[in-house]
């Protein structure tokens, strides 16, 4: 083995911005590798990430070649094959972002009030895990607010009932008083997870909840808007030990931090808008649960725009029950956003 190759390890990127990342190694001692290595990419295009916004995200596994002469950075030379990723549509770049890659689960986190419960960007995120067959769960936090029975929470709950009953887990949590934390504790436990929902739902609160000594920074909802200020600016991953009683932190530049670790979370920056990647008007019906079975069925076949058309597979089972009727507005939207992206228009929710 040549000294080069001796320098080069295995890892997993942890965070990254304007193309130097966060990696982990495998082995922290291996090749005299410390906890982290700040690492850039060798060349301008790394192989595997060509026609994305960003080339790496969180929970990607890479190959890394140690600068033996600046401690505690190196080159990022290869990337390993993904198993899966979690993107979205970004508007600016027109292609793929990438928010995380290699995950076992995404929770989308909303809140009925403050900010007030968005069932769309829920059906947008649930979609898009849908897409790239990641299981997803939806966890409402903030239920210390919930006293009362208004319209706002009776549409919340209407919808929330019928994500359980298309086959979405949801788990109610608070945060401030801890109820239900044990149960997203161990829905978390042992698997690489991302958490993603709009700003001021309260996923900061939530992780210093879950995680003593955190301390991520909280924002508060602005009042006049009744939406989140962003705390989160960049996608990262937090590294987990299970303790007795629940996670400890494990940092980055920690020598076991390899060996100990075993829950990984992806927290993203809230998200005011997300526009749903890898997918166009016409297979969007095969990717929403309570839809993909008429796929294909309606009498115009997949040509069908699935507004108005006699014998139209999807109009029938909105009538009938079988499709709420705001998640058939939803997919409308969608439907239109999709084909509007051929034409250069991209007008998200």
């Amino acid at each position: 083995m040549s000294e080069k190759d001796a320098n080069v390890i295995s890892g997993m990127v942890l965070r990254g911005s304007r193309n130097v990342f966060t990696v982990r190694p495998d082995c922290a001692d291996a090749a005299g590798a410390p906890g982290a290595l700040e690492c850039r990419l060798k060349g301008k295009v790394l192989k595997g990430a060509e026609g994305f916004y960003n080339p790496l995200a969180p929970g990607d596994r890479v190959k890394a070649q140690i600068d033996p002469e600046h401690t505690g950075t190196g080159m990022i030379v290869a990337m390993e094959e993904r198993r899966n990723i979690f993107t979205r549509y970004n508007q600016k770049g027109g292609c793929s972002q990438l928010i995380a890659a290699n995950v076992d689960q995404v929770f989308c986190i909303a809140t009925r009030r403050s900010p007030p419960f968005r069932p769309r960007f829920l059906d947008r995120v649930l979609l898009q895990a849908d897409i790239a067959e990641i299981p997803a769960i939806i966890v409402c936090n903030k239920i210390d607010l919930d006293d009362g029975d208004g319209g706002d929470r009776l549409d919340a709950d209407e919808r929330l009932e019928d994500f359980r009953r298309i086959g979405y887990e949801i788990v109610e949590v608070s945060a401030r008083t801890g109820q239900g934390l044990d149960l997203l504790r161990a829905r978390l436990a042992g698997k690489h997870s991302v958490l993603t929902g709009q700003s001021g739902v309260g996923k900061s609160s939530l992780l210093n909840a879950l995680v003593p000594g955190l301390d991520i920074k909280v924002g508060a909802v602005n009042e006049k808007y009744d939406r989140g200020n962003h705390t989160t600016t960049l996608a990262a991953m937090i590294e987990l030990a299970q303790t007795p009683s629940g996670f400890s932190l494990l940092e980055p530049g920690d020598a076991q931090t390899a060996a100990s670790a075993d829950t990984w979370i992806i927290d993203t920056p809230g998200m005011r808008r997300f526009v749903p990647d890898g997918i166009d008007k016409e297979t969007l019906i095969a990717h929403m649960r309570e839809f993909e079975p008429l796929a294909g069925k309606c009498s115009y076949g997949l040509s069908c725009s699935h507004r108005r058309e006699p014998g139209c597979k999807i109009l029938e089972a909105v009538h009938a029950g079988a499709i709420h009727e705001d998640r058939y507005e939803s997919f409308l939207r969608i439907f239109d956003e999709l084909a509007g992206k051929i034409a250069g228009k991209h007008n998200a929710d």
